[in-house]
């Protein structure tokens, strides 16, 4: 991003991306590309294309004679390329280069002899590999070719770390080795990297504990000791078999090339690290551990000896320009071979420096700026990142985190020059994010978190243990060992008592006894160290759990504006960042929350920034003649206040230190505005979030000496933040509206009737609003301390926020909420959430209870369908079964398996499965179930999985049987609205399998590629657990209310009751159909269908002869026992009397209802068959039985008045399938506890979509029942290659992983998953643009036999187009405001292509319009209102909307044809999509 551009905003709702992340780009006529872009002309002439060409191209390898490998180009790209030569890090530029070109599939990797490859070579590819890190791409994917080699060539990268090759390296070199290493730590779900990099943590490396600090930890873990006596005797057996093959090959390594001796042994030509493998394994963290130590001491010299020459500058009089030493990075020149030498004297060394350090001035303090290499700094940077990452999973935690306290890591890097210099804010942030780690609460062996009663109680002990030694062997510090626990641990009390001790009681106190630091490590001479370890290890820690709910939740200018917190959208992977990630693992529910509660506060304060910054841009403050505060613009969004004040600031509660609330009042004029601004405010209500803005723009004189004071070229302008003079930002509640006359507006609390609402009166606009009370109470302290102005007297603007992109404060609430509770999350998924034990343990084919017979209903269209739904079960059909379900006896069978079956003999549909009673023959249908991200295969690593499921037809004598048991449907009454509806939708075998293991306990995964039929499925689920678990109740969650939608409407028009079905949140109103399923409307729907059942029981009295009376629920409850009941039973007795032979004719003369169904299809009885005419009556007696059970279920509401309560019972009890978006359920997560939610099963759909903890949220909607978790099931459905979750801020992304989904983290796992793999939405020609992606896709029936499909396009010579639009007007692509992208030329280009196809005959309402940016979306809008809106014929699209594209799968509405660059597809759904991809000059 260029220097002018950096500060600027990105445009509201554009995902920022950085210049860094686009690969290729085509330079505009006239203009260079921007700093790390690569236009095609560059790649084109590049001597390095021209190279790859030549050696590794497709071309190249595919000739007859290909070229041989040549190691000399290896190294002459390392050399030139790389950095090999240099002291400097290659450009970026040429890396991406050469990661364009495939050097690491095509030359690198194919030709890597572990033997005889120099180290440049394996140098070359841990660059390529961290270059595939940075932009986002599999790294791994290339090794699979060869997976035997990576041993070889892993061994070989830890050779890099022996003395002698790591004193070749430079700095930079060694940083991207540790890169490297951190990549691969990251990339533990790949078996292939696992294996080698978990051996580099594993039990070995407590080689390096000091002896005191080795006999604790064995003594504390009895079968770790056995291990290590184990390990011994192993290694001591190694070490003789070594020592006899080294003595063996003597002689020939005397006469051995020194070089070849190094690379491999030439007797055996296998790589002679082999043979220090194991010590390698055991040393290599402790010696990274020494070398990190070593560069600190160098950075602590640099900034000594800069602080030396700046003091002896000073005193010269002489000015030093300290920022000069670190444009060139000259400590850097040659090798850090001095910095790698013997680990004792260099620690030694080491000691010596820090111990001088400490005692001299801070240098920030003393105003001189020096500076530390720029490349040493980012290598201690990384290391403190990488140690974050092995103590933030439990596999590399388990034996790190004892070496780490044991070298008192922490305390020697605080110690110091670079913790406290101004260069190292970020180095600080990283440490004392490591320190958080070190300290978290937690079993590192068991994985056991503790409670924070055991964290305290684990305190007192150890401090309790301390005071027992100093009682007894130390007499002067009998004050320390009397005192109380609290006393004892306090930081300044244990300082002030220790420092008494000479240096050789220190040592024999901290060393020697407590064993806190090593006796031979070099720091113990140090006693200001001892005395810093030592106070460490005492002191309380502060709960974290407790600074969450102490930290306010609305975003402070403070916060806003720190880009070490809030990085630039620039982000490029260059440096770590001070910011915990979410990777595969979790150290505990709690390290879940911690981590997401951070990253979620800070991209909802970015996305803030990102609409003050545009707000404050367009009212443009400043000053008039008269030096007061005017506002040259206007916004939307913001307005200036009419009135401020503080109406009530209540007392603090039992244990807290700040108010129990803060309420203020705040007047807005809307007077001016235009309609729909001024219609925005009035439409705020309660719960919506406002912020309060303090500015004070500089004058024109203060302007002029802020220019000269900052260096500003003529012609440019200060960053916005000081041309607008913001000075403070305060994030408030409303907790009411009132209009001018002082009515309440918008009111949702009953406080208003619905038929007393009136329109809002006068101009005048006043919000109640609730502060933050924590945030308040800061400011008032520091007002009181004079730190700080009173900023409560200076707010002079308001800002609101679109309404949806608003709720960061109550899903911040929901995690806090849920960090302060006891969280249970089932037994059977918690390992899996947290990234531990069997990925597949969870899948229904491992866990108890399954349900052994599934009532699949109307899923299966005949019986052919069931049989090639089961290919890996022999469907064998139950015929004629009149005895308990699962009993045979008397019955016959026909299996599926039988050659020589009639079809027509095999029963129809619908039908209830009974899988096999043995839990290792349950089976998913072959190919239908895949494990891991790129997964190809049912079989490979399937729970459950068994050969013989895939056996050909003939051999099917193998397969387990699968009872098929066909039914008669009940007949449920006599009218038309009482047959149930069914499905038409001929599921594939893979949907099957999908059904069936949603309907199953425990974990499903289903991937969804564009056009299977997700929502279909997922509908199928719900509808068969509706049958089969009737008691049960199903949250349904989506992340777009157009989804939910969609699939909600689809369930209504299946068989499951609509006074079962539930929608909540605002998107309701959307929903196309015919009834209202809000709270309010289904309240409303069951009021009145209970006077409509009410009138029915009415109807029915009159025709038995029953005085008329006013029925209420109840007593239509006695109607039914007294008189419809008894009626029944006296007529099933008349018909079935064993004396009386019952004729077809009797049953309609017996029957009592005969009356009442008179307005029933007629004739009700036919006369011809005694048990056809028994069935008719026992469907009437259905119908009214049905009848009186819904008036049961109404007489809740009849007996309930209040509103509040009604809709109470309607979501704990009444609804079966509660319906909510997932931001909705994060809103009101406290309101739903509240209300007693209770639901068994969760069906989420778009789960690729949704942030990990707004898919954790909806499982813990409910509180458990005796710390027991009530969910049986979890159904995730998505498409993890499609969109991932909307994360604006890059650094969140490409860091901290904030995009990543539960639904990708579970792929990634190994989960099993159902991958649908028949689509059935657009023409294979158009599918083939994206089924590359899904291993296996294939089209449906009706996409290759459909005429719709076949016949061609009427106007179009294609079914899809790629149209590249010239500039139009000698204007191309534009950007009124920052990422607000637009191309006049391309909008009226696509804009035509729709005329045409409306002169064709399309219709309008078959065609949809999607682009991917906002600002291109509002400029087709504005054509299309000019150009087509008013015409007769052409009319306006179906839809014009903002759709964004995926480069690995096109989105699902995306049919038909588009423009493309423009892109045109198609498909059938909606037979044409024009699609704009826009960014003509981005390739």
């Amino acid at each position: 991003m260029a220097k002018d551009d950096a500060n600027e905003p990105p445009a509201k709702r554009a995902r920022p991306t950085s210049l860094e992340d686009v690969v290729v780009e085509r330079a505009a006529p006239g203009r260079k590309a921007g700093h790390g872009m690569l236009t095609l002309e560059e790649i084109a002439g590049d001597k390095l294309t021209q190279l790859a060409t030549k050696h590794w191209s497709k071309a190249a390898l595919s000739l007859l004679n290909p070229p041989a490998f040549s190691p000399a180009v290896v190294e002459q790209i390392y050399m030139q390329e790389l950095g090999g030569d240099r002291n400097k890090p290659p450009l970026l530029k040429r890396v991406m280069l050469l990661e364009v070109s495939q050097y690491l599939e095509g030359y690198l990797w194919p030709n890597f002899d572990p033997a005889t490859s120099t180290n440049g070579h394996v140098m070359s590819i841990i660059i390529m590999v961290n270059e595939k890190f940075r932009e986002g791409v599999p790294a791994w994917t290339a090794f699979q070719t060869r997976k035997d080699v990576f041993p070889a060539f892993f061994a070989r990268v830890l050779a890099l770390r022996s003395d002698e090759a790591c004193a070749s390296l430079s700095q930079h070199e060694v940083t991207a080795y540790l890169l490297f290493i951190i990549n691969a730590f990251q990339s533990l779900e790949n078996e292939m990297v696992r294996a080698q990099v978990l051996k580099l943590v594993s039990l070995p490396i407590w080689h390096g504990l000091s002896p005191g600090r080795l006999q604790l930890e064995l003594a504390a873990q009895p079968a770790l000791a056995k291990r290590w006596r184990a390990l011994l005797k192993k290694e001591a057996k190694a070490a003789k078999v070594a020592a006899a093959a080294a003595a063996k090959q003597q002689p020939a390594a005397d006469t051995a090339a020194s070089g070849a001796a190094a690379a491999a042994d030439g007797g055996n030509g296998k790589p002679g690290i082999q043979l220090e493998l194991p010590r390698a394994e055991a040393v290599f963290l402790p010696g990274m551990l020494q070398h990190f130590l070593q560069c600190l001491q160098r950075a602590d010299a640099q900034l000594s000896e800069q602080q030396q020459q700046t003091t002896a500058a000073a005193a010269a009089g002489v000015g030093h320009a300290g920022g000069d030493i670190d444009a060139s990075d000259d400590d850097e020149n040659g090798t850090v071979a001095a910095a790698n030498g013997q680990i004792i004297a260099d620690a030694a060394a080491a000691v010596n420096g820090f111990s001088r350090h400490r005692n001299q001035p801070d240098a920030a303090a003393n105003g001189a700026s020096v500076r530390v290499a720029k490349q040493l700094l980012l290598h201690l940077e990384r290391f403190v990142e990488f140690l974050i990452d092995l103590l933030s999973q439990l596999p590399t935690r388990r034996f790190v985190h004892a070496l780490v306290e044991d070298q008192q890591l922490l305390v020697k890097a605080k110690r110091s020059l670079l913790y406290r210099a101004e260069q190292g804010h970020l180095f600080q942030q990283l440490l004392d994010l490591l320190a958080f780690y070190c300290d978290f609460p937690l079993n590192d062996h068991t994985g056991e978190q503790l409670t924070e009663d055991q964290v305290v109680a684990t305190h007192y002990d150890k401090v309790c243990q301390l005071q027992r030694l100093l009682f007894k062997h130390w007499p002067q510090l009998q004050d320390l060992a009397l005192a109380n626990c609290a006393s004892a641990c306090a930081p300044d009390g244990l300082r002030r008592a220790l420092a008494g001790l000479s240096r050789d009681q220190l040592v024999q106190l901290v060393c020697r006894q407590l064993r806190l630091v090593g006796g031979d490590d070099p720091w113990a001479q140090d006693p200001d160290f001892l005395l810093d370890v030592a106070v460490t290890t005492y002191q309380r820690r502060a709960s974290q759990r407790a600074a969450i709910n102490a930290m306010p939740l609305y975003p402070t200018e403070g916060l806003l504006w720190d880009t070490s917190q809030i990085p630039t959208a620039a982000y490029t992977g260059d440096r770590p960042l001070a910011l915990p990630k979410l990777n595969l693992q979790f150290l505990s529910p709690t390290d879940y929350l911690l981590r997401n509660f951070h990253l979620f506060r800070l991209e909802a304060a970015y996305e803030v920034r990102e609409d003050i910054h545009v707000a404050l841009q367009r009212l443009s403050p400043g000053r008039d003649f008269d030096n007061n505060i005017v506002f040259r613009g206007w916004s939307k969004m913001c307005t200036p206040l009419t009135s401020f004040r503080i109406t009530q600031v209540s007392a603090p509660r039992v244990g807290e230190k700040h108010p129990a609330s803060v309420l203020a009042e705040v007047v807005v004029d809307t007077r001016g505005m235009r309609g729909d601004v001024a219609s925005g405010w009035d439409e705020l209500r309660q719960h919506d979030v406002l912020f309060l803005m303090a500015v004070n723009p500089p004058n024109e004189d203060d302007m002029q000496d802020a220019l000269t004071a900052a260096g500003v070229k003529s012609g440019k302008d200060l960053p916005l933040l000081q041309r607008t003079g913001l000075f403070a930002v305060r994030g408030a509640e409303i907790v009411e509206v009132r209009d001018e006359a002082g009515e309440l507006m918008n009111d949702f609390t009953g406080r208003v009737r619905l038929d007393e609402r009136k329109a809002p009166q006068g101009f005048l606009r006043t919000y109640l609003l609730s502060l933050d009370p924590a945030q308040y109470q800061l400011d008032v302290n520091a007002t009181s301390a004079e730190t700080s102005p009173d900023i409560y007297t200076i707010f002079n603007l308001l800002m609101r926020r679109e309404s949806k992109e608003n709720n960061f404060k109550a899903v911040l609430e929901s995690i806090r909420d849920s960090l302060n509770e006891q969280l249970v999350i089932p037994e059977w998924l918690v390992d899996i959430f947290l990234g531990y034990g069997d990925a597949g343990a969870a899948h229904y084919t491992q866990m108890p209870g399954l349900l052994r017979t599934v009532d699949f209903k109307d899923t299966f269209l005949d019986a052919q369908h069931i049989i090639d739904s089961f290919p890996q079960y022999d469907a064998t059909f139950l015929i004629d079964s009149s005895s308990r379900q699962g009993d045979m006896s008397g019955s016959s069978t026909i299996s599926a398996s039988n050659a020589q079956r009639d079809p027509s003999a095999l029963p129809p549909p619908p039908y209830k499965v009974t899988y096999p009673t043995e839990q290792q023959q349950l089976q998913p249908a072959p190919g239908s179930t895949k494990r891991g991200a790129d997964a190809d295969a049912a079989a490979d690593g399937t729970p459950g999985s068994n050969p013989a499921a895939a056996a050909a037809d003939g051999g099917t004598s193998g397969k387990p049987v699968l009872l098929v048991e066909h039914y008669r449907p009940v007949n449920m009454g006599p009218y038309p609205e009482d047959k149930p509806k069914g499905n038409e939708v001929r599921f594939t075998p893979v949907q099957v399998e999908a059904v069936g293991a949603g309907v199953q306990p425990g974990l499903t995964m289903i991937v969804g590629p564009p056009g299977t039929g997700k929502t279909d499925t997922a509908v199928q689920i719900l509808q068969v657990l509706y049958y089969n678990c009737p008691g049960q109740r199903t949250l349904l969650i989506t992340h777009s209310n157009q989804a939910l939608n969609d699939l909600f409407a689809k369930m209504v028009a299946r068989d499951i009751p609509a006074r079962y079905l539930l929608r909540l949140g605002m998107g309701e109103r959307d929903l196309d159909v015919d009834d209202d399923f809000s709270r309010a409307g289904r309240v409303n729907n069951m009021l009145a269908r209970r006077l409509t059942l009410l009138a029915e029981v009415e109807k029915l009295a009159n025709t038995l002869g029953i005085p008329h009376a006013d029925y209420t629920c109840e007593t239509a409850g006695y109607f039914w026992l007294l008189h419809v009941l008894s009626r029944w039973e006296k007529f099933t007795a008349a018909v079935s009397a064993p004396d009386k032979v019952t004729t077809a004719a009797a049953v309609g003369e017996l029957f009592p209802f005969k009356e009442y169904f008179a307005d029933a299809p007629q004739p009700l009885f036919k006369g011809i068959s005694c048990d056809e005419d028994l069935e008719v009556a026992r469907g009437c007696f259905r119908h009214l039985r049905r009848m009186f059970q819904e008036l049961e279920e109404t007489r809740p509401f009849e007996l309930l008045k209040g509103q509040a309560d009604r809709v109470s019972y309607l979501c704990n009890k009444q609804a079966k399938v509660v319906a909510m978006t997932c931001t909705h359920a994060a809103l009101k997560r406290r309101e739903f506890l509240n209300l007693g939610l209770k639901y068994d099963n969760i069906v989420m759909e778009e789960a690729g979509q949704v942030l990990e903890v707004e898919t954790f949220i909806p499982m813990v909607l409910q509180r458990q029942e005796d710390g027991v978790a009530r969910l049986k099931r979890v159904i995730l459905i998505g498409d993890h290659h499609q969109l991932p979750p909307v994360v604006q801020n890059m650094a969140f992304q490409k860091y901290s992983h904030l995009d990543q989904s539960l639904f990708a983290r579970f792929i990634r796992l190994g989960t099993p998953y159902v991958e649908l793999n028949a689509q059935g939405r657009a023409r294979s020609s158009i599918a083939s643009l994206y089924n590359w992606r899904y291993g296996g896709l294939k089209d449906l029936p009706a996409v290759t036999q459909d005429p719709a499909f076949l016949a061609a396009n009427p106007g179009f010579a294609f079914d899809y187009q790629l149209i590249n639009v010239p500039d139009y007007q000698g204007r191309g692509e534009s950007e009124p405001a920052p990422y607000y992208y637009q191309n006049l030329g391309e909008a009226e280009y696509l804009v035509a292509v729709y005329s045409f196809m409306r002169l064709l005959g399309y219709p309008a309402n078959k065609i949809s319009i999607l682009t991917t940016y906002n600002g291109q979306k509002d400029l087709l809008r504005d054509v299309i209102e000019a150009r087509c809106a008013r015409h007769p014929v052409i009319g306006r699209p179906h839809k014009v909307g903002h759709q964004q594209l995926n480069v690995v799968g096109y989105p699902d509405p995306v049919h038909m044809c588009g423009s493309g660059n423009k892109e045109i597809w198609g498909g059938i759904e909606r037979p044409a999509a024009l699609v704009q991809a826009l960014k003509a000059r981005c390739v």
